[in-house]
């Protein structure tokens, strides 16, 4: 999500926030990086098993913010990897950044073999290229337009890069998986300059289900869109950062509307738990998320960092 505005990490373009928020913004960075380098990281409330997963089913654990670990059909997928304790600029020997709130539910070892990784956009709690140089040039990797630059110093062997409408077809063990990208609301620079970089949300499509990976948005039309070439099993919806940064990411209502705009019939709730990124409380995004759909609490795919869930046929 980020480009170094007010933050090494995340600052909106467009509209520029009042002086208060900034100055507000400024002291809660200055405490990320002084009295919270003490603070413990909570432990995920559960721990997925992938080897226990059928490659007969599509599963998905949610690792934290917005790392997903997909085994679609046998295909496996991690989306937007973030696996250390802070995200932002890295200089020898530490991190200048945001620390985690909650530890992912797996580290990078106890990952399965990752047949492609997904990023969304460059910002660096999306893009973390310390979490992505532990990648081997075995696994593939689709990411934004005008990004693969980033990724000169990975071992990744086969970068593609898509832009909105384009899609690829990859070829794994397990067989074919089809990744469509679509437009989302938000913006790709990773520092200030960088404008030109591309952001994505991605259909992720293979033998007769289809999946939403929103990446980052705020309120955005462009997900009806995608109901007309198929039905959507499920959505994975970002739901917080969303105080000060309305511009650019959505409110949990706006996702679940959103959600439904494309026609999905589950949600799975990311982005919120493990970073302090904006102001709104620890517990509101999905506080907010599961009241927006009380009516149709069956729909929630997972609610903490760690769960799993299976999608039914």
């Amino acid at each position: 999500m980020r480009a170094v505005v007010v933050s090494p990490v995340h600052a909106p373009q467009q509209p520029t926030p009042r002086r208060s928020k900034v100055r507000r913004w400024l002291g809660h960075l200055f405490r990320e990086w002084t009295i919270e380098t003490l603070r413990p990281i909570a432990p995920a409330s559960a721990k997925p098993e992938p080897s226990k997963w059928s490659n007969a089913l599509v599963t998905l654990a949610w690792l934290g913010h917005s790392t997903v670990l997909i085994n679609f059909s046998g295909v496996t997928i991690l989306t937007d990897p973030v696996l250390f304790p802070r995200i932002g600029i890295r200089l020898p020997g530490f991190t200048i950044g945001p620390k985690r709130l909650t530890a992912p539910a797996l580290s990078f070892d106890e990952l399965p073999k990752i047949d492609l990784v997904l990023l969304s956009h460059a910002h660096f709690d999306h893009l973390d290229l310390r979490t992505l140089q532990c990648f081997n040039a075995s696994t593939k990797i689709i990411t934004a337009r005008a990004t693969s630059d980033l990724l000169k110093r990975t071992r990744f062997s086969e970068a593609s890069e898509l832009d909105w409408g384009e899609c690829k077809t990859l070829n794994t063990d397990a067989g074919e998986i089809e990744i469509t990208a679509f437009s989302v609301r938000h913006w790709g620079a990773r520092m200030q300059r960088d404008t030109y970089r591309g952001y994505n949300g991605y259909v992720i499509q293979r033998k007769g289900r289809r999946i939403i990976f929103a990446g980052d948005t705020a309120m955005a039309e462009s997900l009806a869109v995608l109901r007309r070439h198929g039905a959507i099993d499920l959505a994975m919806m970002s739901i917080g950062a969303y105080n000060p940064w309305i511009q650019s990411h959505s409110t949990p209502e706006q996702a679940v509307q959103m959600a439904n705009a494309a026609g999905a019939r589950f949600i799975m709730p990311v982005h919120h738990q493990t970073f302090r990124l904006s102001f709104e409380p620890f517990c509101e995004p999905i506080q907010r998320f599961e009241a927006a759909l009380s009516k149709t609490l069956e729909r929630i795919a997972l609610r903490e960092v760690g769960q799993t869930f299976v999608l039914p046929s």
